[in-house]
């Protein structure tokens, strides 16, 4: 067999995969030692966004601690050159899901990343017979936790939770509710802060124009209307701030309807007079790239129109690159910015916005303050401590579990 990576499209392509054989009926493996050897069920790049690319950091910092890693990809039509993907799971195809079940059970332990977006069938409840299948301990790693679910949001969450060996949450607020609104035995949730890239060099000089930043798949939701509509107070500041919103549209939002959603936010600027204030950058940064670009900014807008959001990877990556972050009072954002890393604001209050946003603009006091808060919290979130978190869960379940015969 040859050892060049190939990635398998599961259901499609039977070629083997470089760390594990081809796709036969399972086989129980006997492990003569009990090292991780980890698989991953999630979204990857190319695919763009904050779970593919969280996902990759992780994987990265998994084998970095000594592991073996292997990576299912969801399949999104773009194909995959990365060396740890060795197959793809083709949503909607239950000869995928069966292959993907054997796959998994090759390693000795399963990590799933769930949100309701990602897998086929209803609210992703495709994933429910993965887990079933699997015979490996599973940790099923949840980023949406609705407080008010429809009632088969709930029961496909509730499953899952239920199912897995371990659940992993990226904040209390999503412990809280998994435990309350969806019956999960608070014994089996682990909450482990979102992962980010802390910098190694010095901060970038920041330009002479002080910047707010949003970056992220442009997409309605994320809130950008709401500063743009706070730039009309603050562009004649000191130094003259200005927004840049940073990101290609969503993939699916352009396949729906173009660049309409675009459109209509610079079309939003003109109205106000602020184009000379507002900068739209199609680009997607990614990596030390995006890390220079967080740094350079004076402040980080987290505008999110939901009220419901429990994890936030941009969060993550702006306190880990020190930066003052103004947010909507979205849980995860009231969880992380409560100690003063930053500050949040009522959904509906844009006088509290453009307030935050001038005081850390026009107070440097405050402003160092928050960084300073921020750059304190950044070492528990830097990549290799959280992936640290994981195998330790990982290999207490290859304890708890008698090796297979």
């Amino acid at each position: 067999m040859s050892d060049t990576p190939v990635t398998t499209v599961i259901g499609v392509t039977l070629s083997a995969p470089r760390l594990l054989p081809s796709l036969v009926p399972p086989v129980r493996v006997q492990y003569a030692s009990r090292r991780a050897d980890i698989g991953i069920l999630t979204p990857y790049p190319p695919t763009l966004g904050g779970l593919a690319t969280s996902s990759a950091a992780l994987s990265e910092a998994l084998r970095a601690h000594d592991t073996d890693v292997h990576v299912i990809r969801v399949a999104d039509g773009l194909p995959s050159s990365q060396a740890d993907v060795v197959a793809e799971l083709v949503n909607d195809s239950a000869t995928s899901v069966a292959g993907c079940i054997d796959l998994l059970n090759r390693g000795n332990v399963a990590i799933i990343q769930y949100d309701y977006g990602v897998y086929g069938g209803i609210d992703g409840n495709d994933v429910v017979d993965v887990i079933r299948g699997l015979r490996v301990p599973s940790i099923v790693v949840v980023h949406t936790v609705l407080k008010t679910p429809t009632p088969h949001q709930h029961s496909v969450l509730a499953w899952i939770a239920g199912a897995a060996d371990q659940v992993v949450v990226m904040s209390e607020v999503a412990k809280q509710r998994l435990c309350e609104i969806y019956g999960v035995d608070r014994r089996k949730v682990t909450t482990i802060t979102h992962g980010a890239v802390v910098p190694n060099e010095p901060a970038v000089k920041r330009p002479s124009r002080p910047t707010i930043l949003t970056w992220g798949l442009l997409r309605p939701g994320k809130g950008i209307e709401r500063v743009i509509e706070a730039m009309s107070s603050l562009h004649h500041l000191p130094g003259r701030p200005r927004y840049m919103v940073v990101g290609p549209t969503h993939p699916d939002v352009l396949a729906e309807e173009g660049e309409a959603y675009r459109d209509a936010l610079v079309e939003q600027v003109r109205r106000a007079g602020t184009a000379h204030s507002v900068v739209f950058d199609a680009r997607y940064f990614n990596g030390a790239m995006l890390t220079a670009l967080i740094q350079s900014a004076a402040v980080v807008a987290l505008p999110y129109d939901s009220a419901d959001q429990v994890s936030s990877s941009a969060l993550a990556d702006a306190i880990a690159a020190g930066r003052p972050t103004v947010a909507t009072a979205f849980p995860h954002a009231v969880e992380v910015l409560r100690n003063g890393a930053g500050t949040f604001v009522d959904h509906s209050d844009p006088d509290a916005l453009v307030t935050a946003l001038r005081d850390i603009l026009t107070q440097p006091r405050l402003a160092g303050s928050m960084a300073a808060e921020a750059r304190g919290l950044a070492p528990d979130m830097a990549w290799p401590v959280v992936a640290g978190e994981y195998l330790r869960v990982a290999q207490r379940l290859i304890a708890e579990r008698p090796a297979a015969t």
